[in-house]
């Protein structure tokens, strides 16, 4: 049986994950108490047929502080009985979820105990803490639309189904803010920058000419290979550790060009040796 638990801040897409989820035919309970999560388990692995091969819980900040405190206990003890565990974790900036609670005047769950919405957003924080701590896969919606927050769940919790190792190369502009879900980050700044040639501005590094203007450059390519021998010694490591996800973020000034080519060099660079590779753009959309 795979149990994957969804958690994190409301407004940050956990619903929607696991809707995904459920389209894939994993069985999904939402807002599932944390200290009722041992005995769904052993009700299941005690039934004579088993009728659910992949689950999806819905946890948050509801459940018990006590349970929440003790979330590492408790996913340890499962683990214990030889059940593959993936806890992922969402997330997004402040000003973020305030937003979107304004836009779908949905009330925070925290609310109703009297507190402002950006004090009821940090206290769930807090208390989701130890979650977030434990996350095998930890992921930032800041960005991130509805249709993409689906391609992402579907490239990395539902094709990877315990295959081994997934990894996901992104690119990024500093200009926008430095994505806090990442496990590495490189910073290509000091690369020559196709933006300032005025033919290629317009144009983003998935196109040929952009490309070609990189692929000359020595430095482009010194960087290249100096960030694929640093992965290809240090990945190995953390998969050693059993973890299931590494998300390594390629940062330029906008996020158009020099950061989205290396990402496309280096997923290549990987694809054979790595199970699952996958692309992000958050500049592209």
């Amino acid at each position: 049986m795979k149990l994957v638990i969804i958690s994190g801040l409301s407004g940050s897409g956990k619903t929607i994950a696991l809707h995904t989820l459920e389209d894939e035919d994993y069985y999904c309970v939402d807002n599932l108490p944390l200290g009722l999560l041992p005995e769904l388990v052993e009700r299941i692995l005690n039934r004579e047929i088993q009728p659910y091969e992949n689950i999806a819980i819905g946890i948050d900040a509801r459940s018990e502080v006590s349970d929440l405190r003790a979330f590492s206990h408790i996913i340890r003890t499962l683990r214990e009985k030889d059940i593959a565990i993936e806890v992922i974790y969402l997330q997004a900036e402040l000003a973020t979820l305030i937003k979107r609670f304004s836009e779908t005047r949905r009330k925070h769950p925290l609310t109703r105990k009297g507190l402002p919405l950006p004090e009821a957003i940090e206290m769930e924080r807090e208390l989701l803490s130890e979650v977030a701590t434990d996350a095998d896969l930890f992921l930032d919606t800041t960005y991130t639309n509805v249709n993409q927050l689906r391609e992402i769940i579907r490239e990395q919790v539902i094709k990877h189904d315990n295959k081994g190792l997934s990894v996901l190369f992104q690119s990024f502009g500093f200009k926008h803010g430095t994505p806090t879900d990442s496990d590495f980050v490189f910073d290509v700044r000091c690369l020559p920058n196709p933006h300032w040639v005025p033919k290629l501005r317009p144009l983003t590094g998935l196109d040929a000419e952009v490309m070609e203007f990189l692929a000359k450059e020595k430095d482009v390519r010194h960087m290249q290979d100096s960030i694929r021998d640093f992965l290809k010694y240090w990945i190995p490591r953390f998969e050693q550790q059993s973890r299931y996800y590494l998300t390594i973020s390629i940062g330029c000034t906008g996020g158009q060009h020099r950061s989205v080519y290396l990402v496309e060099r280096l997923s290549e660079d990987f694809r054979d040796l790595i199970d699952i590779v996958s692309i992000r753009h958050r500049e592209l959309g």
